[in-house]
């Protein structure tokens, strides 16, 4: 070190840093240092009146080039406060750090035991203050902000002792002895008591087998539980005799207002030094109003503005990863997780730290952005720091008790830069941050693009230093004989939360995540992403930091691999047809097939079906090529589709309702060589039409076939497999030109097996089959009911459009399911005698969106039916999802992270197998048919 100045510098990193020699060109991140240290070589500075800015620091880490800058910040002058013991009336001039009216002034007056001279001081709230205060407000029971430890002690004696010594801690610390009102204030005001004594509360406890800390932990449970912030101390306790024992449990509320981390660990060391008789030695308490002049006084509002505008102005979308933008209510549904870094990693990544001359904790928000990133679908993302607001808030600031921490946003860019370049660019901007340390929160965020009352982020980094013994976790506290820490837990608003716990020599992360998230798989994703960027430090800086992967090894293997093996029993290389005939051989007598008087056996329809077919074949069908069939629904058509199915071709369905010009579009377009037809259809198609193809007549009266085998054609014969198409069915072309759909038989065939799982048809069922053979929902109407041996009922022509003609014809045939689109559904309930279908086990929707109150209505008139609501593209196979709507629905919007019970949601893809989306966890699907 070269003069005065350097030297005195290097004197200070020596004792901070625990080096014995330091140089004018040594760095000082690269010796080790960071933000803690930061704080204590501010202050150190201080003393020598050699203030400098913060931000100074982390931009000229050198020492040569610091100690030139040292010298050039001037701190706020704290005005002093006016309020002596003396004082019989507080008035407006005497509040320097706060602008209240006389009126104000005295009704705060009024909410203090003992009035004026029980006030030391009144001031404003700081910003995260103004924060919590509004959460604390807002929260209908519990408190989101309570800080939660316990401890048991050997004896009542100790606790009483304890309990003393936490008094005087309390006497000593003015933001220990604050208190908070805001009814009837043009802004809320923090007030000092002068004397505040504990509230200490003895219950007892009823457990007896040892768990009485749980017991008490869960009666005052901050879910539950508050505290009255308007009442010093903001520091509840409560006591109880451990049953059957001489140990006595306490359990301290203390709420985050007036403390965070350094608040705690400064108020324990205190509270040891008195019981270890050096009370005497503590030095003397700094006032909390420091900070509060430091972030009202100095307040720079155009500069934080124009810094937040200028990372954040075209961010105009929320960085939510997994979706989470809110925690439930009060701070319930939260999972806590823990886990300690391999001590190699932790060596590493020191190491880098050190390389590089950056702090530790920039290697850890660059890691957590690559986490926010892919868990959020975003490259440009921001999430919350959280900022030690220490670093700036004048003398004795590393020791004084209060909420002095503050959460901004960061905003990094996942992008093609460098890993190493990165880093850089992260310590940079954290820098910069530190600048703006007390700066609002709400500013920032009106700052970005993000229109409230959308949060700007949904993510939270805190980087915190803890003491070596904070890593037992449970053990004698403070090192005093017949004490026992039980442990703490404290929470936050924000649905995503990592803590990196730094140890000195060791790294822990603990993740506190909203239902339905994890909070393990989220320390695994943290852990995974240091690792890649450390190897990617080590080994090839110049990766593309949009490359680090977040997921762990065995993670990745079960997403990619054990999810995907979706291999599942079902006859996959079998023919829609050939699952009918393994019914028709079962049971050759059940009826397979009513028409209003007209009922065939499964024996008969499988035999017409079969001569059909050997007509068919000799006609020329062959697989692949389509079939066109355009009757009124009735046998025949059934006998029919099967017909076509069993010559190998693939039935190609035409409405005969539907107007000449559509079905000329579908047969020009589709350009079948034979049509199978009756009266309806030859009208419907026209002269025109019926010229261009081969027509086989189903009405003839002794038909063609009808001397043929009725054997059963054989596929391997004709050449036909599963993987051959069953049907090809004209989209509604509502969105464009209608466009052919074509499904193959296996695909058909996995649909109709999930069905069956879903829903267990069996042989005394009776199938409405009332949907136009044109949609392709008709296609499990006819071959779910006749692959199971249960009865197939088919409805008049037109009856699918008479809601009357439909509830006499579910009564009279004892109907057990059927299909409607939920508008006609609507009609249907709304029909005389509708609750008199007794029989109707199952209401199946799609093909639009299903109203909640519709739902709510068929459960209410037809508390016996499941209403199960299926939606699927054609090209899918009939359905992709599957939704059954239980008995408690009440018809509410449905939140991430709070399913409806029993819901279920399956994809198929085009063939109807089953896709996995274990990676999603829950899905919000979208569009036409998903309620």
């Amino acid at each position: 070190p070269r003069g005065a100045v350097e030297t005195a510098l290097a004197q200070i990193w020596a004792e901070l840093l625990g080096v014995e020699r330091v140089g004018r060109h040594d760095h000082f991140f690269e010796l080790g240092g960071h933000s803690l240290l930061a704080v204590q070589l501010m202050e150190r500075l201080r003393q020598l009146s050699l203030g400098v800015e913060v931000r100074t620091l982390f931009a000229r880490p050198v020492l040569a080039d610091l100690a030139a800058s040292l010298g050039s910040h001037h701190e706020v002058a704290v005005p002093a406060n006016l309020i002596t013991e003396q004082s019989t009336a507080i008035t407006p001039q005497m509040l320097p750090l706060i602008e209240l009216a006389q009126p104000e002034i005295d009704r705060i007056v009024a909410t203090v035991p003992g009035g004026v001279g029980n006030i030391q001081d009144i001031y404003g709230l700081s910003p995260l203050q103004d924060g919590i205060l509004f959460h604390h407000l807002l929260a209908t029971k519990g408190d989101p902000y309570l800080l939660v430890s316990q401890m048991a002690f050997a004896d009542r004696g100790l606790l009483e002792r304890y309990l003393g010594a936490v008094q005087q801690v309390v006497d000593r610390h003015d933001t220990l002895r604050t208190a908070f009102v805001w009814a009837g204030l043009s802004s809320p005001a923090q007030v000092v008591w002068r004397r505040a004594p504990l509230e200490v509360s003895e219950v007892e406890l009823d457990a007896c087998d040892g768990s009485g800390a749980d017991e008490l932990r869960r009666r005052f449970d901050p879910l539950r539980h508050r505290i009255d912030v308007g009442r010093a101390p903001l520091l509840q306790f409560v006591i109880a005799r451990e049953p059957g024992s001489t140990r006595w449990l306490l359990l301290e509320l203390q709420h985050h207002l007036i403390g965070d981390h350094t608040t705690l660990e400064v108020m324990h060391a205190e509270v040891r030094a008195v019981l270890e008789g050096r009370g005497h030695e503590l030095p003397a308490p700094q006032p909390f109003r420091n900070l509060v002049a430091q972030a009202r006084l100095d307040v720079d509002a155009k500069a934080h503005e124009q810094f937040f505008r200028t990372m954040l102005a075209d961010i105009d979308e929320p960085t939510t990863p997994f979706g989470l933008s809110e925690v439930y209510g009060d701070g319930g549904g939260v999972g806590e997780a823990h886990r300690m870094l391999p001590q190699a990693l932790n060596d590493r990544l020191r190491e880098q730290a050190r390389r590089l001359g950056v702090s530790l904790a920039s290697l850890c928000h660059l890691a957590w952005g690559q986490v926010v990133a892919r868990s959020s679908g975003r490259e440009q993302v921001v999430f919350g720091t959280v900022l030690f607001g220490r670093m700036q808030a004048g003398a004795g600031a590393d020791r004084t008790m209060g909420l002095f921490i503050n959460t901004l946003p960061v905003r990094l860019d996942l992008d093609g830069t460098g890993v190493a370049a990165s880093v850089r660019t992260t310590h940079a901007r954290l820098s910069e941050l530190l600048a703006h340390e007390h700066a609002s929160l709400a500013l920032a965020q009106r700052c970005s693009g993000v229109a409230a009352p959308a949060p700007l982020f949904g993510a939270l980094l805190n980087y915190r230093h803890n003491t070596p013994a904070a890593m037992a976790g449970s053990g004698t506290a403070d090192g005093l004989s017949g004490m026992e820490w039980l442990g703490d837990e404290e929470r936050t608003n924000y649905p995503l939360t990592l803590s990196v716990e730094d140890y000195g020599e060791a790294l822990g992360l603990t993740a506190q995540v909203a239902e339905p998230v994890s909070a393990d798989r989220v320390c695994g994703y943290m852990q995974h992403a240091l690792e890649q960027l450390t190897e990617a430090l080590e080994h090839a800086p110049n990766t593309p930091v949009r490359e680090l992967a977040i997921l762990p090894a065995a993670e990745r293997a079960y997403l990619l691999e054990e999810l995907n093996r979706t291999a599942a029993a079902y006859p996959s290389e079998r023919c829609i047809h050939e699952l009918f005939e393994q019914q028709v051989q079962k049971a050759p007598e059940a009826v397979a097939l009513v028409f209003e008087d007209e009922r065939l056996s499964y024996g008969e329809l499988n035999a017409r079906a079969n001569r059909l077919a050997h007509h068919l074949i000799g006609l020329g069908v062959r697989p692949d090529q389509p079939v066109a069939i355009c009757l009124e629904r009735s046998p025949a058509m059934v006998v029919g589709l099967l017909a076509i199915l069993k010559a190998g071709g693939a039935y190609l369905p035409l409405d005969p309702a539907y107007p000449c010009a559509r079905l000329r579009q579908v047969v020009d377009d589709a350009a079948p060589r034979l049509l199978l037809c009756d009266a309806a259809g030859r009208a419907a198609l026209g002269a025109e039409a019926l010229a261009d193809v081969s027509v086989v007549d189903l009405e003839t009266v002794t038909p063609a076939w009808a001397e043929l085998p009725a054997c059963d054609p054989d596929p391997r014969a004709l050449g036909l497999t599963a993987r051959h198409l069953a049907y090809v069915i004209y989209t509604s072309g509502s969105t464009g030109t209608p466009k052919g759909a074509q499904n193959e038989h296996r695909a058909i065939i996995n649909r109709l097996i999930w069905m069956q799982k879903a829903y267990a048809l069996n042989a005394t069922d009776v199938v409405l089959q009332k949907t136009p053979f044109g949609f392709d929902v008709s296609a499990w109407e006819f071959f779910w009911t006749l692959l199971e041996g249960a009865t197939l009922v088919l409805a008049p022509p037109a009856a699918h459009k008479d809601p009357d003609a439909l509830v006499n014809l579910i009564i009279s045939r004892r109907i057990t399911t059927a299909h409607f689109v939920p508008s006609m559904l609507v009609s249907f309930m709304d029909t005389n005698g509708v609750d008199r279908c007794t029989s109707l086990k199952r209401l199946v929707c799609s093909g639009e969106a299903l109203p909640a109150s519709l739902a709510q209505k068929v459960q209410r008139v037809l508390p016996w039916t499941g209403l199960h609501n299926l939606y699927g593209p054609t090209e899918a196979a009939i359905d992709v999802t599957a939704w059954t709507c239980p008995a408690d629905f009440d018809g509410s919007v449905v939140p991430i992270g709070r399913p409806i019970a029993n819901t279920r949601i399956y994809l198929l893809d085009a063939h109807g197998a089953p896709v996995p989306f274990g990676a999603v966890g829950e899905l919000c699907i979208g569009g036409a048919g998903v309620a």
